[in-house]
């Protein structure tokens, strides 16, 4: 009893703090291995809602992608970590995202009362997209967030979930990431199949627990940066230098990493922030 009332302490001032701060979450595909992982981060993010936190859940699903698309006899290719998406790809890729894994996330959420409402990006003009590059087909850029449609969720004290296709100006659908900055947000935390940010992707004890955007430019030119986990690094700068406090990236198979991450001194994943920080995120 006295261990989890010592937990229970050092969760206050997190809370006290965050209290009405607005927390996208990233679920990348890869991280959702099983039944049990999905029902550990709803009852997370209900937790959070309870709390006071205004949380957004932004979901991948990547692996689910190049599963249904191996069965439907699709080539699967990346260029720089990106899936190359073609119509065809573009087809499965709403479908999985939009139909299916939402839908997943949205009913565990749900469990726990109604909390809930699954969107896409291309919903009320969520999401406005733009092609990144053409070698990569229907793979977009948020080229704007109309944030109307979240803000209006979360008044009503729902927590949003949200599939990431997006639209262009023609109404061409896109495969994009996820932007956190036009909602207000004061922290972004990816979840995904990695502990953090590692100094050796070969020694899950190299853990980086907190580096600035300097650090990560300085890792990427030395090369001690590669594959797919640029994109995601250059996403996590993108946020912070777009007005994001702080970013989190940790590995969302462990149980409770979110609450953990938030809610105690030392965390378990890597923060990346504009400057040094200190234990307490200041």
């Amino acid at each position: 009893p006295i261990d989890r009332a010592a937990v229970l302490i050092e969760a206050l001032p997190y809370i006290q703090r965050f209290r009405d701060a607005i927390v996208v979450v990233k679920f990348g595909g890869n991280a959702m291995e099983s039944d049990e992982i999905v029902a550990g981060l709803a009852a997370d993010l209900v937790l959070m809602r309870a709390v006071g936190l205004r949380p957004v859940l932004v979901h991948g699903g990547g692996p689910q992608i190049g599963e249904i698309s191996a069965r439907l006899g699709l080539t699967t290719t990346f260029r720089d970590g990106l899936r190359v998406t073609d119509a065809e790809t573009l087809d499965v890729a709403r479908m999985v995202l939009v139909g299916k894994v939402n839908r997943e996330l949205v009913a565990a959420l749900n469990l726990h009362g109604a909390v809930a409402v699954g969107v896409a990006g291309e919903d009320a003009g969520l999401i406005s997209a733009e092609p990144r590059d053409p070698a990569l087909g229907f793979v977009g850029d948020v080229a704007a967030v109309n944030p109307s449609l979240l803000n209006g969720l979360l008044a009503e004290d729902l927590i949003p979930v949200v599939s990431t296709i997006g639209a262009g100006a023609d109404g061409q659908a896109y495969n994009i990431n996820a932007d956190a900055v036009a909602v207000g947000a004061t922290k972004l935390v990816y979840l995904t199949d990695v502990p953090g940010l590692l100094a050796d992707v070969d020694d899950p004890a190299s853990l980086i627990s907190s580096a600035t955007v300097a650090d990560i430019e300085r890792m990427v030119e030395s090369g001690t940066l590669t594959g797919g986990m640029i994109p995601k690094l250059d996403a996590c700068c993108g946020a912070v230098t777009g007005g994001v406090p702080s970013v989190h990236i940790l590995d969302g198979r462990a149980p409770h990493a979110l609450l953990l991450e938030l809610f105690t001194d030392t965390g378990i994943g890597t923060m990346i922030s504009a400057e040094e920080r200190n234990a307490d995120g200041l």
